[in-house]
Order: structure tokens, then C-alpha cells, then sequence
């Protein structure tokens, strides 16, 4: 149970999550009707009734996205269709306000006959360190579950994470210097860009960056956007300058280490579970520090 991608988040100083699972029930999943276009609520992760699964102050939450598949080329295929056949028949063809009718017409008639495909998104509470995280490459979709999750809760418990040093900064400097912070090694995937209306790009993906080249493209203007590094060998990742965490993997130390006594899909689960918590937590508090702390001391 490893999170690929890390969108972070803390728990507010008053956080109270009593009562989760009932909050949560409220805002369940109700399947998308058929007139629907898409349909989202929390659903339990391992398909039982539980909407939290977890202990010891660590719990994760799933969102499911139902969608009804019906492309913008179909739509206006059958709409343009339908157009000829109005224009032959009223004898001119339908002004823009009739077609935009038409068109809506079309949308209902073939919504109830369209595919519906599920997404989840899952989000994890650390409330031992502060930490909420959503396991989203997008900030689209991580608002989607901040989104709801602000409905099923009040006060709501989340507040943004905000450090002393921006990572586009830390990470220019560590560029530049050639020293990343101590427990962190510079992987092969690193992005620097100008800070200018150019936004002018220059990649080293699948390869080591070159030190002098990178520092000459730091000294005309150009910051670290993007910086492929690994955590004590234990987690390799990708941080960015909006501080996401993006293609998280754990390495073969951690998974040679874990624990093999699990006897059953739900025991390795849980194992995988505390494992995950476990170390990304470490990362994330080594990550925070190497930014310069968190900003203002806030919790």
C-alpha cells in the first residue's frame, strides 16, 4: 500500500477526527444515476463497511469517481446529424440557440447508454505527525477530496503546508552548491527554468545532471523546478517546485526488510500499510527539515 504520488497537507492544531467513519458515511458514494455525468463519495478501501481503515493514529480514506463515458466527438456527431435531418425538415438550418438545444437533447439521450468507468483516490491521515496526505499527481484531484472532505467535516481539519525555504530555492541550491542535504542523494531527473515571462526549459531526464552546465544555466536566471533524489536508499522521488512529491518508490532495501509472516491478503495489507506510514513520515519530517522547517514552527 505505497502512495505514488504525494500531495501534502497539514492537520490543523485542533484537528479532531472523532467520528470519522460516521462523517464520512454521510458523503458515501451514491451510484451515478442515469442522467448523470459523473457521481463522487467515499467508499470503504477494503470492501467492507468501514470508511477508515487504520489504527495508532494512522488512517486512510478512499474517494471514488464514477464517470460516464461520452466523448465530445460523439456528441457532436449525432448533433450535427440531428441538424440535417431538422433543416430538411423545417426546410433552413437551426439557428445557434436551436442547436445549442439539439445538442443538449443529444447529451441526454445518450448519457443513460453511455460506459461508467471508477477512479479512486486515496488520502491518508497521520495524526501522530500532523500530516494529511492525498495520493494525487494533480492538484485537480486532490481538491476533489478537500473538497468533500470540507462538506463531511466541520471544522475542517486541514490547513496548507508552508516551509521556510521554497523548494524551487533548496533545490537551486543544491544544485548549485553540489551538495544535497544530508540522508538525500541527487537522482537521474532534474528541470531547470527560467523565472521570466521565456520560461525558457532545460531537462536532464533518464541521466546525472551536469554540474557545471546546471550552473551556468542557475547563474543566467534559471531555478530547479524538478529533482529526482532518494531518501537514505530507501525512497527514491521526485520533488517539485509546489512541493509535490511525484513517482514515490520504495526501493529494495525496504521491501527485502519487510516483514513476511503476514498469512493472508489482509495481514500483508496491514503490514504494507505501517511500513508506508511508517517510513514516508521519516522522509517527509528529513524532507521538511532539509526546507528549513516549518514555517513558523506551525503544527
Amino acid at each position: 500500500m505505497w502512495f505514488k504520488n504525494l500531495k501534502l497537507y497539514r492537520l490543523a492544531p485542533n484537528a479532531n477526527l472523532n467520528g470519522l467513519h460516521k462523517a464520512l458515511w454521510a458523503y458515501r458514494l451514491q451510484p451515478c444515476g442515469s442522467l448523470d455525468s459523473q457521481s463522487s463519495g467515499w467508499v470503504p478501501l477494503r470492501g467492507d463497511s468501514d470508511m477508515v481503515y487504520g489504527s495508532n493514529g494512522q488512517y486512510l480514506i478512499t474517494l471514488r469517481t464514477e464517470k460516464r463515458l461520452l466523448p465530445a466527438s460523439v456528441i457532436n456527431l449525432a448533433t450535427r446529424k440531428r441538424v440535417v435531418q431538422i433543416k430538411e425538415q423545417q426546410g433552413f438550418k437551426p439557428g445557434r440557440k436551436q442547436t445549442k438545444e439539439i445538442k443538449e437533447q443529444i447529451i441526454m439521450e445518450l448519457l443513460p447508454k453511455a460506459f461508467v468507468t471508477q477512479s479512486d483516490t486515496h488520502a491518508w491521515f497521520d495524526t501522530v505527525n500532523g500530516w494529511f496526505v492525498v495520493d494525487a499527481s494533480s492538484s485537480n484531484k486532490s481538491d476533489e477530496v478537500l473538497g468533500l472532505l470540507a462538506k463531511s467535516l466541520a471544522p475542517f481539519p486541514i490547513v496548507p503546508l508552508h516551509v521556510e525555504m521554497s523548494p524551487a530555492a533548496a533545490m537551486t541550491l543544491w544544485l548549485s552548491e553540489d551538495e544535497p542535504p544530508a540522508g538525500f542523494t541527487v537522482d537521474q531527473d532534474t528541470q531547470l527554468q527560467a523565472t521570466g515571462e521565456s520560461r525558457a526549459t532545460v531537462r536532464w531526464t533518464r541521466e546525472s545532471v551536469n554540474t557545471s552546465e546546471a550552473l551556468d544555466h542557475i547563474k543566467a536566471g534559471k531555478q530547479c523546478t524538478r529533482l529526482a533524489m532518494t531518501w537514505n536508499d530507501r525512497i527514491s522521488f521526485v520533488l517539485t517546485d509546489d512541493l509535490s512529491i511525484k513517482r514515490v518508490t520504495p526501493l529494495d532495501i525496504l521491501k527485502d526488510n519487510q516483514d513476511a509472516q503476514a498469512t493472508n491478503e489482509a495481514e500483508q495489507f496491514e503490514a504494507d500499510f505501517a511500513l508506508f506510514s511508517g517510513e514516508t513520515s521519516r522522509l517527509l519530517a528529513d524532507l521538511v527539515a532539509a526546507l528549513g522547517g516549518l514555517q513558523g514552527d506551525a503544527q
